[in-house]
């Protein structure tokens, strides 16, 4: 069973909808619907979020109470709609559960972009089991673009199917990355990038680390790396990633956590490894 935060879960209230179904497509659904809804709510609070802006861990890591209005209104409706699922999500809005499902919230990532107006920003929702991600949506909300997969079922854009770049050669490949809010680990991270940068074509950092997996998706990238990340900024971009056909794994091969993403099409992935590697990004 996927782990879950210590708060327990809300009953149903009077009157709610009949809980969702477990089906994927029944998942995807509400997910897809709950995440539009979210995206509404940051496209109405833009003009307020910067004279609402907070900071976090650091003066880089922001939050607003548009991310909390955000949050609240997805872990609400999940609630209704799926009362015995367990919920994690980034302000701490989330709760226990008792069905062996989580979801896994970001209400605004790339909020330091939503607060400057800067594309992208986004809402990622993803639903796990015991087997991993098994649905997923990113809906920017900046380009109101959105990005969905089901395990085994493939992934879109906007309803339609979308597959990684064949690249294959390395100084042909553009690379996507992101950096720490720890300004200690910037330094270092930027000490990678000299290395990095002369092997590939060029390096582009977006600010939303689930938006960059999707580009990863739909090939507007070629590959993505980072270290330090979150559950809820890998959950759904890793899964539209990896149905797309990209591989997500770690610097040793193994699956890619939060401790460190590459995200690359098939070919990529080895000579991505052999640069990074010696770079000391695992460490950066």
């Amino acid at each position: 069973m996927p782990p879950s935060s210590p708060e327990g879960p809300s009953a149903p209230r009077s009157g709610d909808a009949a809980p969702t179904p477990d089906d994927p497509a029944s998942l995807l659904g509400l997910a897809t619907s709950i995440a539009a809804r979210a995206a509404g709510v940051l496209v109405a609070g833009l003009d307020r979020a910067r004279a609402e802006v907070v900071t976090k861990s650091s003066r880089t890591d922001l939050v607003t109470d548009i991310d909390r209005a955000s949050e609240q209104l997805i872990v609400e409706a999940l609630r209704r709609a799926r009362p015995d699922d367990a919920v994690l999500a980034e302000e701490g809005g989330g709760h226990a559960g008792t069905s062996g499902y989580r979801w896994v919230i970001d209400p605004v990532d790339g909020t330091t972009n939503y607060v400057y107006g800067h594309p992208p920003y986004a809402v990622s929702i993803a639903l796990e089991d015991a087997e991993g991600a098994l649905v997923g949506v990113v809906h920017d909300a900046a380009s109101d673009e959105v990005f969905t997969a089901v395990r085994g079922g493939g992934a879109t854009l906007d309803g339609r199917p979308i597959r990684c770049s064949s690249t294959v050669e390395l100084p042909e490949a553009l690379v996507a990355t992101g950096f720490s809010y720890d300004a200690g680990r910037r330094g270092r991270q930027a000490q990678v990038l000299r290395a990095v940068l002369p092997a590939v074509r060029d390096i582009r950092r977006h600010g939303a680390a689930s938006v960059d997996l999707c580009w990863v998706a739909c090939g507007r990238v070629d590959a993505f790396y980072e270290r330090g990340l979150a559950p809820w900024d890998l959950a759904a971009g890793g899964l539209v990633a990896r149905e797309s056909g990209a591989r997500t794994v770690d610097l040793d091969g193994g699956p890619a956590s939060p401790a460190f993403v590459l995200a690359a099409p098939p070919a990529l992935v080895a000579p991505l490894t052999a640069l990074l590697r010696p770079a000391g990004a695992a460490d950066a």
